[in-house]
């Protein structure tokens, strides 16, 4: 199996960067940030990465910056953590200087040619830095980036111009390695799927961690407008694309629809450890949404609720059982559903928003108890 790297800066990552010279020079300079060994104990022993360390250091070796100033410093930073139980499998250090062309510099990969290969994950792998050099480093492997924004290198608008070119770059801060440990321990639950029938096809991506960011075109606007409900108050971001056979009628879209966003939930659930697995009742002017969820595994369908009108916008409301019941059938899920009430569209969207909340509820981490919630072993 290929393994995933936790590439990690040195300087403003592990330990305080001097704010004079910049050099790491001596005992005295050398200062670790608060809570770093606890957490990166915790991630050695909890994680499936790999450690390693990477380190421009400008000026290496020159009169400015000699060799017998620099290791007794790295050599204790090493020390230290090793006796935490943090080994760094690699440390790659660049020193070239001058260094504007240098293939071994941050963020060119010249050191980390190695990492190009079948043994390692690089698109599941991250590079933890607080630099621009660093996201960019990320980037050229195929990685994902955890910036440390501690500095104003990056203001709003450029960290979002960021995220869109390296995959799950995101910034945290450095003063609490906390966070920086959830975020590893519990990052996005991101999954896609495409499919594809003699009757629809359908693009689909969630982002269960999100936070209710929608793009969603199934050709029918009320349909839209009830998965729209899902993300936004489920706190996860959908994106749902659809190309069906509606000239025939909406059977097939929504059923097939709703399939793939089942499976969907089922992929990015993945071990499903740690999650509360059950899950919500609602009140929408006159009407009363009940939806309890169980991700147990197992498909199965409780429907106790009635229309009164053959269709609410564009959409039958014959399928709404039929809809909830395809989503079970992806998502190997229980699903409990009730609902009374006068106003029929009252009645449909408090059962897409009381969805949306038992979703929520159910997919909730926590990262003191990664287990599995199930006597069974399994789920």
């Amino acid at each position: 199996m290929s393994k995933k790297v936790l590439f990690i800066d040195r300087d403003g990552t592990l330990v305080i960067e001097p704010p004079q010279d910049y050099q790491l020079d001596s005992l005295e300079k050398l200062e670790f940030y608060p809570k770093v060994f606890q957490y990166m104990a915790k991630i050695a022993m909890e994680l499936d990465f790999e450690l390693v360390m990477v380190t421009n250091q400008d000026g290496l070796g020159t009169k400015s910056f000699p060799e017998d100033t620099f290791w007794p410093a790295q050599n204790k930073i090493i020390t230290a953590f090793e006796k935490e139980g943090v080994v760094f499998s690699e440390v790659h250090i660049d020193k070239t200087f001058p260094h504007e062309n240098a293939q071994t510099r941050k963020p060119r990969t010249g050191l980390l040619t190695k990492y190009f290969s079948e043994n390692y994950d690089l698109k599941n792998s991250f590079v933890l830095g607080d630099r621009i050099t660093d996201m960019e480093l990320a980037k050229n492997l195929g990685a994902k980036g955890i910036y440390l924004s501690k500095n104003t290198e990056l203001g709003a608008d450029e960290i979002a111009s960021l995220k869109q070119e390296i995959i799950d770059c995101i910034a945290l801060t450095s003063s609490d390695w906390s966070t920086i440990y959830e975020f590893l321990k519990l990052k996005d639950r991101v999954a896609e799927i495409t499919r594809k029938t003699n009757e629809t096809e359908i693009y689909s991506k969630v982002n269960l961690d999100g936070s209710g960011k929608n793009n969603i075109n199934t050709g029918l606007s009320f349909f839209d407008h009830m998965l729209d409900q899902i993300g936004r108050h489920g706190a996860m971001d959908l994106t749902i694309n659809v190309k069906g056979d509606l000239e025939v009628d909406e059977h097939h879209t929504i059923e097939d629809t709703m399939i793939a966003l089942g499976e969907l939930f089922n992929k990015a659930l993945g071990s499903k450890l740690g999650i509360e697995r059950y899950g919500f009742c609602l009140p929408m002017d006159d009407c009363l949404a009940q939806v309890a969820v169980d991700f147990g595994g197992r498909n199965w369908l409780e429907w106790e609720v009635e229309f009164k009108r053959e269709k609410i916008g564009d959409m039958p409301t014959e399928m709404f059982f039929h809809l909830f019941k395809s989503f079970t059938d992806g998502a190997k899920c229980n699903l409990n559903i009730k609902a009374e009430g006068l106003n029929e569209h009252h009645k449909i969207e408090g059962i897409f928003k009381a969805f949306a909340k038992a979703m929520k509820m159910a997919v909730k981490r926590d990262s003191n108890k990664m287990f599995l919630p199930s006597t069974k072993g399994m789920l």
